[in-house]
């Protein structure tokens, strides 16, 4: 079996589409619709159907993707493992990063490069707890994501604890300094984080144990959008201390954030049963970089 034809396959249900796998495979869509086609005749079934624009996974498709996925997974170990017999002269590490994390790593990643030269690095957005699933599945060595994580299997190195704040239009904040209870915000609409981003969560978890389920006015993937969106009076944020003190001050006002007092903690995730030796020596730089990452 072509582990090529399973990368296509696998790549077309997570694009929902063969023209983006293409693109994200640097292919043609004629060679991503003929290796899946020559999967599924070596497997004896219809994997796909497609209807209209939208791919759907047959049965058969379903058992085929999961499957899939693990052998890919295997494969990567396998190259990894192998790579790792010259040391680190050579091999991959693929590290998954938050849009807010970024500023944090910029360190770390600067200093792992000039250590392991050979090593490719491949660093990839997404939001914390889509960053957990990828890690599970194989797709990602590590992930950074908000602690505790949501998804079982993981072990974890935390690297920063920050306070969250309530960003307000200018002009619109609270006349007095002291901190804001969730419950005080049930009347303002939010800009929030895209679903995927385990903030997101923590955050519309408080609003509900306080009573209430949060208006939102917009989402947005990185946070000084959402800084921009407040300032133009869209609704109110919540953001980590550190980054909200990034934004204008001329445009937003910033009040501490009590009743509960929220944390956002950062780690990094892998997985309990396996790290390749280009991923314990990212990790040694983590924890070079932030300590005991308190």
């Amino acid at each position: 079996m072509d582990i090529r034809a399973l990368r296509y396959f696998v790549e077309v249900v997570r694009q929902q589409s063969f023209t983006r796998a293409a693109q994200a495979l640097f292919v043609t869509q004629p060679t991503v619709s003929k290796m899946v086609k020559q999967l599924e005749d070596e497997l004896g079934g219809l994997l796909l159907l497609r209807e209209g624009r939208k791919v759907m996974l047959t049965d058969a498709g379903k058992v085929a993707y999961t499957r899939a996925q693990s052998v890919l997974a295997e494969a990567a170990r396998l190259r990894q493992e192998v790579a790792e017999v010259d040391g680190m002269a050579r091999g991959e590490l693929k590290v998954g990063i938050p849009p807010m994390a970024g500023r944090y790593l910029a360190p770390v990643i600067g200093q792992f490069r000039k250590q392991y030269p050979g090593v490719t690095l491949r660093l990839q957005e997404q939001g914390g707890r889509a960053l957990e699933e990828s890690v599970v599945n194989g797709d990602l060595d590590l992930g950074i994501t908000v602690l505790p994580a949501t998804t079982s299997g993981l072990s974890t190195l935390p690297v920063t604890r920050q306070a969250l704040v309530v960003v307000y239009p200018a002009g619109q904040a609270p006349t007095s300094t002291a901190p804001v209870a969730i419950a005080d915000l049930a009347d303002w609409p939010f800009v929030m984080y895209e679903d995927d981003f385990a903030l997101a969560h923590m955050i519309s978890e408080a609003c509900e144990q306080a009573g209430f389920t949060p208006q939102i006015a917009g989402h947005s993937r990185h946070w000084d959008f959402i800084g921009e969106l407040v300032a133009a009076q869209m609704g109110i944020g919540i953001l980590p201390e550190p980054i909200a003190h990034q934004l204008d001050p001329a445009r937003v006002a910033l009040r501490p954030l009590a009743d509960p007092t929220l944390v956002w903690q950062l780690g990094f995730v892998w997985r309990q049963d396996y790290l390749s030796r280009a991923g314990r020596s990212w990790l040694q730089c983590c924890q070079a970089q932030f300590g005991a990452g308190t």
